[in-house]
């Protein structure tokens, strides 16, 4: 095992070498899948899938600390994750609360949390708001929670509170049907005022995007991993920066 570690260790530290900083990305997207599949592997509860994955977020977002990511969005509860049985959603529900107390009490990262929140019930929302909020004045990398996120419903969410705004205004559907543009509709995202992301990291070995980041992930780069999120290791983060850094991006151009 030691030896495996050393191994490790020098590996991930060349990949680090050869990484220039103008070569990484500012803002990192993150599916983190197979948590479930992990649990069933591993013969625990479901929870303790839930629990694994919770536990890899941590160490995730100090490898993006390390190579000064400056944004992460972190998918940890889908829409259609709302489905699920309800005695899974409470277990789900009390990881997230969990893992994004933890995250505000190390002051390291200011947090936001994203998503449909009327979806949710109104105890998870306040604390998750009442943990993001005590991270307000932390100056370091932004983490977005996205928490009963679908991209579907955030581009609706952004069109109504597009037309409630221009509604407050005195604007005519006329008048907005010829002033309307793209940047009207960013304007109103969950991530209005952050960069796109330049690098979506899937795990699970699922090549699909599932409704993330649907409006922000027009020119993003994909990383498809076959670990599940549980096993997802610093050497295979490094590889997906080392594909990334790699890529000619072009922007659609």
């Amino acid at each position: 095992m030691r030896l495996r570690e050393f191994v490790y260790g020098a590996y991930e530290r060349r990949l680090v070498a050869k990484l220039a900083p103008d070569q990484l990305p500012k803002h990192v997207g993150a599916i983190v899948d197979g948590n479930r599949r992990w649990a069933r592997g591993a013969g625990t509860e479901v929870h303790g899938g839930y629990q694994a994955g919770a536990d890899k977020i941590i160490d995730f977002l100090s490898w993006c600390d390390e190579l000064d990511v400056e944004v992460v969005t972190l998918w940890l509860l889908s829409t259609d994750n709302l489905e699920r049985p309800q005695s899974e959603l409470v277990e789900l529900l009390d990881v997230i609360e969990d893992l994004v107390d933890a995250l505000a009490a190390q002051q390291q990262w200011r947090i936001q949390v994203l998503g449909a929140l009327d979806l949710l019930p109104t105890p998870t929302v306040s604390r998750l708001k009442s943990a993001a909020d005590s991270t307000r004045d932390v100056r370091g990398m932004t983490v977005n929670a996205a928490v009963g996120y679908g991209g579907r419903h955030e581009l609706a969410d952004a069109v109504r509170a597009l037309l409630h705004d221009h509604a407050s205004k005195g604007t005519t559907i006329e008048e907005l049907a010829e002033l309307l543009d793209v940047e009207h509709i960013a304007e109103h995202l969950y991530t209005k005022g952050q960069p796109d992301p330049d690098l979506v990291i899937r795990t699970s070995g699922e090549q699909r995007l599932g409704g993330f980041l649907l409006w922000q992930s027009v020119h993003s780069e994909f990383y498809f991993c076959e670990a599940l999120w549980p096993d997802f290791r610093r050497v295979d983060f490094l590889r997906a920066i080392r594909s990334y850094a790699a890529r000619e991006r072009r922007f659609g151009r």
